[in-house]
C-alpha cells in the first residue's frame, strides 16, 4: 500500500506514553490495516505505533493523533506532516536492550509494561513511575529484527548508558486542561520559531514575549517548558530573584548574559519566572531602589534589541500583573499576555488523569467524581491530592511498621476522600472558610424559596446555552434578609453545595479595617480569587456591616465599601459563572443603589416558618432521635408559633440532653413527649 500524508495532532492524556497512532478509521481502511495493526510513521525519521480510530469528536480528513514520544520518534511537530504506511507483518521482540535511569529492581516489570509497544533501533520511550515521576529510556537494540513488538516474554535488559538529552521533556500530554492556553501560546512562540520566512513574505514582526499571567500552581512554567520541548529550541530558565546583585551592575549583567546566550544557541525561549521580582512599577519605588530602575531599563532595551528575526522569544510569569512596569506591557515587547486561571471541571479531569495515571487505581476510583469535587483547585493542587492519596494508601497497609508492601496494594476512592479532607485548594486558601457538605437534605421548610434560588444561581450554572438562547442575563446577586434564625446561612451554604461549585464565605465585619484602604483592598481581593474559581459562589454573611446608607454616620470607610462593592457587582458579568450571595436581618439599613437590579437581582424575605414547614423543620432534626411512641411531631409544631428553624434546632437538642440525663446511660435514652414539654417550657438546660 503507498505512503498517505497526514497531519499531525496531540494526543490524548491517557494515550500518552502507550505507542499507539490514532486515524480516522476510514483512513486505516484506506491504508489497508485494522485495528492494532502497526503502522511506519515517517517525518525526518521513522516511527512505528498500533494503529487505533480517533475518537468521534476529532475524526477529520488527514489527521493522526501522536503522543510527544512518538512525535520525537518521528521527528515531527505538531502541524507538520507525515507519510504514514502498514508496516506488515512485525515479529515479537525475544530480546531489548535499553539505555536510562537506574530503576529499582522490582519496580517495574518493564515487558508486562511496555507489552504490545513496536520499538525499533533509536526510538525513545517514557514511562510513568508511581509517585508523578517519569523515566526517558532509548532502545540500544532489538533482536530478531527492528521493528519488533515487545511482549511478556520479551527479555528486556538496561544496561546504564548515558540516559537521553531530553530526560525529564515536558510535552504538551503532560498538560491536562490547558489546552486553550497551549493553543494560543503555540501561535505566538511556535509559529515564529517555526516559519520564520512565512513572517518575512507577509511583511510582518514576529512577536518577541509573551507574559503568561495567573494564580500560582495553575501551570505557567510547565507550559514554557512544554512549548520549548515542542519546538525544539534552547530553553533557558531565569528566576526572578535570582538575577538580583547587591554588586552595582552585576544585575544588568547577569540579565544581558542569558539575552547573549540565548542568541548563540538561537533558537531560543528566555523564560523569566516571578518577573515582578525584576521589573516592578517605576513609579512606585523609592530612591534606595535603584538596581531595579537599571533593571527595568535594562529589560526593556534588550527586549527591544531582539529584532526581528524571531528565533529568540521571551516567556514571562507572573502572578501580580498590575506590579509590573507599565512600559513591558505593550506591543513590541510583551506582544501577548494569556491569562492562565484555575482549570474548569473538564480540565480538573484532565489533569487527575495525568498525575494517577501511573497510580494502581481500584475500580471504585471516579476521577469525573474527583474532577466534580475539587473546585478551585489548580494543577498543583490535584497533584498534592493523588500524592496524599497515595500516602494514605501507604498508610493503610502499614508500610512504617512492614518490612515490604504487598504487590497487589492500589488507591481507593476513601484514599482520595482522605486526602481531600486535608487540602485546601490554592485558589480559595485566602478566603476559604470551608467546603460546604452535604445540600437540600440538609433544608427542611424552605422549599418555595429553594425552587427560587435553584431557578436563579443553579439553572444559569448548569444550562448557560439555554440563558444564552432566550437572550438573558443570568442573575449576579441574591440578597436573603429575614429574622435571625430564619436559616439565610444555611440555605446559602445548602445551595453551594447542591451546586457543587467553589464556596467562598465572608463575615461581613471581617473585612472592616481601621487603616485607610485596607477594608476596600480585602473586597478587591474577595472578587478576585472568586474569578480566579469561577464557576464560585460568594457568601456575604451580615452584609450589612459593609453596604450600609452612605451619608450616614458610619463614616467613610463604608462609603468607600459600598462604592467597591457596586463596582465589583457591576463587573462580574464579564466573565460569567460567579454569583453573590447575601444575608442580613437589617435590610432596611442597606444602602438603596445595591437593592435593583444588576445588583441584587433578586431580594428575598425570609418569614418565620408556618405550621407545615415548623413540622418539616421538627422532622428533619427530631427524626435523627430515637423517639417514644408517644412524641406527636404534628401536635408539637402547633404548639410552637413564633419559632424559627434555629428555635426548633435548640428545641430538640434540649429534649435529647434532657431525655439522655434521665436515662443515666446516654446509650439507652429514647425522647418522650414529656422531654419536648419540658424543653418547650424552659425546663430543661443545657449542661455548661
Amino acid at each position: 500500500m503507498s505512503d498517505a500524508s497526514f497531519s499531525v495532532i496531540g494526543a490524548q492524556v491517557e494515550d500518552a506514553n502507550r505507542g499507539i497512532a490514532r486515524l480516522d478509521p476510514a483512513a486505516l481502511v484506506a491504508l489497508g490495516c485494522r485495528i492494532g495493526d502497526v503502522l511506519a510513521i515517517e517525518g525526518r525519521r521513522t516511527a512505528h505505533a498500533r494503529a487505533l480510530p480517533l475518537p468521534a469528536a476529532l475524526r477529520g480528513a488527514g489527521r493522526i493523533a501522536l503522543d510527544g514520544a512518538m512525535r520525537g520518534n518521528a521527528g515531527a511537530a505538531i502541524g507538520e506532516a507525515v507519510a504514514v504506511r502498514a508496516a506488515g507483518a512485525v515479529p515479537r521482540a525475544i530480546r531489548l536492550v535499553l539505555a536510562g535511569p537506574a530503576l529499582k529492581p522490582g519496580l517495574l516489570a518493564l515487558a508486562r509494561v511496555l507489552d504490545g509497544m513496536p520499538l525499533a533501533l533509536g526510538d525513545t520511550l517514557r514511562l510513568a513511575l508511581p509517585g508523578g515521576r517519569e523515566a526517558e529510556l532509548r532502545v540500544l537494540s532489538v533482536q530478531p529484527a527492528s521493528p519488533a513488538l515487545v511482549d511478556a516474554a520479551t527479555v528486556v535488559t538496561l544496561d546504564g548508558a548515558t540516559p537521553p538529552s531530553s530526560a525529564g521533556a515536558v510535552r504538551y500530554e503532560d498538560l491536562g486542561g490547558l489546552g486553550r492556553v497551549v493553543e494560543r501560546i503555540r501561535e505566538v512562540v511556535e509559529l515564529p520559531l517555526r516559519h520564520r520566512d512565512a513572517f518575512a513574505r507577509l511583511g510582518i514582526t514576529p512577536p518577541r514575549g509573551v507574559l503568561l499571567v495567573g494564580p500560582p500552581g495553575t501551570g505557567k512554567t510547565l507550559i514554557a517548558r512544554a512549548v520549548a520541548t515542542e519546538s525544539r529550541a534552547a530553553f533557558i530558565a531565569v528566576n526572578g530573584p535570582e538575577i538580583m546583585d547587591r554588586y552595582y551592575g552585576a544585575s544588568e549583567g547577569a540579565l544581558r548574559a542569558v539575552f547573549e546566550r540565548a542568541r548563540k544557541e538561537a533558537p531560543a525561549i528566555i523564560f523569566i519566572d516571578e518577573l515582578d521580582a525584576i521589573a516592578p512599577r517605576r513609579d512606585g519605588l523609592s530612591g534606595e531602589k535603584q538596581v531595579e530602575k537599571r533593571l527595568v531599563a535594562q529589560l526593556l532595551t534588550l527586549m527591544d534589541g531582539l529584532g526581528g528575526r524571531g528565533d529568540v522569544v521571551v516567556l514571562a510569569a507572573t502572578n501580580m500583573a498590575d506590579m509590573l512596569d507599565p512600559a513591558l506591557r505593550r506591543p513590541g515587547r510583551f506582544d501577548r499576555e494569556i491569562r492562565v486561571d484555575p482549570p474548569d471541571e473538564a480540565g480538573r479531569r484532565e489533569i487527575l488523569a495525568v498525575h494517577s495515571r501511573a497510580m494502581p487505581l481500584d475500580a471504585d476510583v471516579d476521577i469525573g467524581q474527583l474532577a466534580a469535587l475539587t473546585a478551585g483547585f489548580v494543577g498543583a493542587d490535584l497533584a498534592a491530592l493523588c500524592r496524599e492519596a497515595a500516602i494514605a494508601a501507604l498508610r493503610r497497609a502499614g508500610a512504617l511498621e512492614a518490612a515490604d508492601i504487598a504487590p497487589g496494594l492500589t488507591v481507593t476512592a476513601a484514599d482520595f476522600a482522605a486526602a481531600l479532607s486535608g487540602i485546601v485548594p490554592s485558589a480559595l486558601r485566602e478566603t476559604h472558610l470551608e467546603m460546604p457538605r452535604g445540600g437540600w437534605a440538609d433544608v427542611a421548610g424552605l422549599d418555595g424559596l429553594r425552587g427560587t434560588l435553584e431557578r436563579a444561581v443553579l439553572w444559569p450554572l448548569r444550562h448557560p446555552g439555554a440563558f444564552a438562547r432566550m437572550g438573558l442575563r443570568p442573575p449576579r446577586g441574591v440578597l436573603l434578609h429575614g429574622a435571625p434564625g430564619t436559616g439565610k446561612t444555611l440555605l446559602a451554604r445548602a445551595l453551594a453545595a447542591e451546586a457543587g461549585i467553589a464556596f467562598i464565605a465572608v463575615r461581613g465585619a471581617e473585612l472592616l479595617s481601621p487603616w485607610q484602604g485596607t477594608s476596600e483592598a480585602a473586597l478587591r481581593r474577595i472578587f478576585d480569587r472568586a474569578r480566579q474559581s469561577r464557576p464560585c459562589l460568594v457568601f456575604f454573611d451580615e452584609i450589612d456591616c459593609i453596604a450600609g446608607r452612605r451619608g450616614g454616620a458610619d463614616g467613610a470607610t463604608v462609603e468607600r465599601m459600598v462604592a467597591t462593592l457596586l463596582a465589583e457587582l457591576d463587573g462580574i458579568a464579564d466573565p460569567p459563572g460567579i454569583v453573590v450571595l447575601g444575608a442580613t436581618n437589617r435590610v432596611e439599613a442597606m444602602d438603596p443603589a445595591l437593592l435593583r437590579p444588576g445588583r441584587f437581582d433578586l431580594v428575598l424575605r425570609m418569614a418565620p416558618p408556618g405550621l407545615a414547614a415548623r413540622r418539616a423543620i421538627l422532622g428533619l432534626h427530631a427524626g435523627r432521635m430515637p423517639l417514644a411512641a408517644d412524641v406527636a411531631l404534628d401536635a408539637l409544631a402547633e404548639a410552637t408559633p413564633g419559632l424559627v428553624g434555629a428555635d426548633l434546632a435548640g428545641l430538640c437538642r434540649r429534649a435529647a440532653l434532657a431525655a439522655m440525663a434521665e436515662a443515666g446511660n446516654p446509650m439507652a435514652a429514647e425522647v418522650a413527649a414529656r422531654h419536648f414539654a419540658a424543653a418547650l417550657a424552659g425546663g430543661a438546660e443545657e449542661p455548661s
